[in-house]
């Protein structure tokens, strides 16, 4: 087994080791969720954690981790003999993002089942991080329905197997700890609320410390073992803090002073549920534990806020998360006159608890390279000037002199469902049909590989002829694997939704593109919520730019959008051969995921020869290889010349008014992107 890196030895990261601790002495805080860019030690210090969790008593040959001082009653294992126990070191179990279903919450033997009656039970990994850790790389990729399944644990304590009326039942109450780029998607918010604390880390700016990292990381990679020895004491002391603080928690004091900061801190910051107020409140007596005292104060009161609040207060996708620090404070001290506290602790009093690692509060400062100046990031969270085509960025090829500057979107609304025909099998979502191994069962099929989801009524269909050559006696059914039909079903899957947006003179009115910004934005939420990857390509002057190769991360897609000036000449058909081309490219990486284009422009096409011609040649490309293509059609005033329809036409798709995307439109909740083929 490799030798970890030492959780004391990481350099930096204040918060994420103290979020990571805290949960160590209280497992009731709920978990972490750790976001920011790669290459910032997030799975080295979640990796480090499990060696510093206290040993844990358990039943012996039970593989679930039952508690010898309060066995589950309904283990699989069980019962269990009162007195026997062994001790084991707390398990950390890694959830990889591509896993299967039964590799999470164990499978059944179904053909045991059927014919012998027999629960023959094979473990899954939620079994396995009871009383430990589950730990979730790249947590926002996880497949749709094992986040489910994780959300139904977190929420019982408890994981169910439920196969054709052959039922398991096992505790799986487990420290949930999941890292993440912001970059690649955000999480669904249920699972987002599941996190009791989530913290934002990015790599330091200051030289002295990226130095010191450098050095420690070059030291373990050369002797792992040797490195670890060297780091063997301050290990000891904090694995002996927590264990000491967990001692100390059920003595810590929960005021009704602390308990009112609590619930107005939630109200001011508008949090949706009670659950905030729970994390708040165990995160609080946590901190208090950790720094050695029975009473919880006001600075407990504010770092828990700052760990518990930030990811709560997101109303949609393209909010970022954060916390106004001064606001905060003042709700403390409004609501602190009553507490019943020492006088002289503030909010902003340093811990008098003893030093340790994260024994320092908030975000980390701009010195410690925290997100106030992580990358390209501005102070609300959108792209900066290296992200896009905004201030300081070369302008496109052809842009001209009449370019505008960048306006900003209308408000978002619901937007009809714009969906891919046929069935595919691309990755699980919620836009299109498509074979999966979740939904509706449609029918029947013998398995490949192992058997996941079984057709019980085409499984006795098939073994009943048999019975009396099989020699059958007893009420049982005489079954052999020949029998056996998978259930064939149909579900959703996510597509890649590719943005072809007109920025060219003939948009840039400017409370016309706010409409058309204001739409595209809607698409891009509705895209969030239904799990797609966007790409958006851009086009104006005498160009085209992938202003955002395909990805989940819609926030990046939305700042590319916010700071898109307008103007310049028409070139269609560039923009039509460049999102072509992303869609080519786009098939090799994933060709299972299929594509659906939305053109955003007013039908026009000037700039060079025949520009009109070229347009209608590109157009035609999409038509040919059978691509899902809807137009939303910009023009605007009482005189209309159509050119968006036929360029709908050429496509082989179909056009829809920014009156027309709405949801509440009289012109009907779904459009098929492809109606007019079909018709046709």
């Amino acid at each position: 087994m490799s030798t970890p890196f030492p959780f004391t030895a990481v350099v930096g990261q204040d918060d994420l080791r103290l979020a990571l601790l805290l949960n160590a002495v209280s497992p009731a805080v709920g978990g972490v969720l750790v976001r920011g860019e790669k290459g910032t030690a997030k799975s080295t210090a979640v990796r480090a954690l499990s060696a510093l969790m206290p040993e844990l008593d358990v039943v012996p040959g039970c593989r679930f981790s039952c508690d010898p001082a309060a066995p589950d009653p309904a283990c699989p294992d069980g019962p269990h003999e009162p007195g026997a126990s062994r001790t084991r070191a707390a398990r950390m179990v890694e959830l990889p993002v591509g896993a299967s279903e039964d590799r999470l919450v164990g499978a059944l033997d179904i053909e045991r089942a059927l014919a012998e009656g027999v629960k023959a039970f094979e473990p899954g990994l939620l079994a396995d991080a009871h009383r430990g850790i589950l730990y979730v790389d790249e947590v926002n990729l996880l497949h749709d329905h094992l986040v489910d399944l994780l959300l139904d644990a977190a929420a019982m304590g408890a994981s169910y197997v439920e196969r054709e009326g052959v039922s398991v039942r096992h505790a799986a109450r487990f420290l949930l700890v999941g890292t993440m780029n912001p970059e690649e998607g955000e999480l669904r918010p249920q699972l987002l609320d599941r996190f009791g604390l989530t913290v934002e880390v990015a790599a330091s700016r200051e030289p002295d410390q990226r130095v010191e990292v450098v050095r420690r990381r070059l030291a373990y990679d050369d002797d792992p073992a040797g490195f670890a020895a060297r780091w063997a004491d301050e290990e000891a002391a904090v694995r002996q803090r927590i264990v000491a603080a967990r001692r100390l928690l059920p003595q810590v004091r929960l005021g009704d002073g602390a308990l009112r900061q609590i619930a107005a801190t939630c109200a001011a910051f508008e949090v949706d549920g009670m659950r905030a107020d729970i994390v708040m409140a165990r995160t609080a007596t946590a901190l208090a534990a950790w720094a050695g005292r029975t009473d919880v104060l006001a600075q407990d009161v504010r770092q828990a806020a700052l760990l518990a609040l930030p990811h709560r207060r997101r109303r949609n996708p393209f909010d970022a998360p954060g916390l106004d620090e001064d606001k905060l404070d003042e709700t403390l001290q409004e609501f602190g006159d009553q507490q019943d506290d020492d006088p002289d602790q503030g909010p902003d009093d340093p811990d008098p608890g003893p030093d340790g690692p994260g024994g320092g509060g908030g975000q980390p400062s701009p010195e410690d390279g925290g997100p106030q100046d992580a990358g390209s990031q501005d102070a609300d969270g959108g792209a900066g000037p290296e992200q896009g085509e905004g201030a300081g960025e070369p302008r496109p090829s052809g842009a001209g002199a009449g370019e505008q500057s960048a306006v900003r979107a209308s408000e978002p609304f619901r937007t009809k469902v714009l969906s891919v025909p046929g069935i595919g099998q691309g990755a699980a979502g919620r836009r299109s049909r498509a074979r999966t191994e979740h939904g509706r069962t449609t029918g029947a099929r013998r398995p490949r590989g192992a058997l996941t989801k079984l057709h019980l009524a085409a499984t006795v269909q098939a073994a009943a002829p048999h019975q009396r050559a099989r020699g059958r006696s007893g009420p049982g059914l005489v079954m052999r694997r020949d029998d056996l039909r998978q259930a064939a079903r149909e579900g959703r899957e996510g597509n890649l939704v590719l943005f072809v947006v007109d920025a060219s003179g003939s948009m840039a009115a400017r409370q016309r593109m706010s409409a058309v910004k204001g739409a595209v934005l809607s698409l891009l939420l509705d895209a969030y919520q239904r799990r797609d990857k966007v790409g958006l390509v851009t086009f104006r002057g005498t160009a085209a730019e992938v202003a955002l190769p395909p990805t989940s991360s819609v926030d990046a897609a939305a700042a590319r959008l916010e700071s898109l000036p307008t103007g310049g000449r028409t070139p269609l058909a560039a923009g039509l051969l460049r999102a072509h081309e992303v869609l080519r490219v786009e098939r090799l990486r994933d060709p299972a995921r299929r594509a659906l284009v939305v053109v955003v422009t007013d039908g026009r096409a000037t700039g060079g020869p025949e520009p009109v011609a070229l347009a209608g040649r590109a157009a035609r490309l999409f038509a040919a290889e059978g691509v899902a293509c809807v137009v939303v059609d910009c023009e605007s005033g009482p005189v209309r010349l159509g050119l968006a329809g036929r360029l709908a036409g050429e496509l082989g798709g179909t056009a829809v008014t920014l009156d027309e995307l709405r949801a509440d439109s009289i012109a009907g909740l779904v459009k098929d992107v492809q109606g007019n083929r079909r018709a046709a």
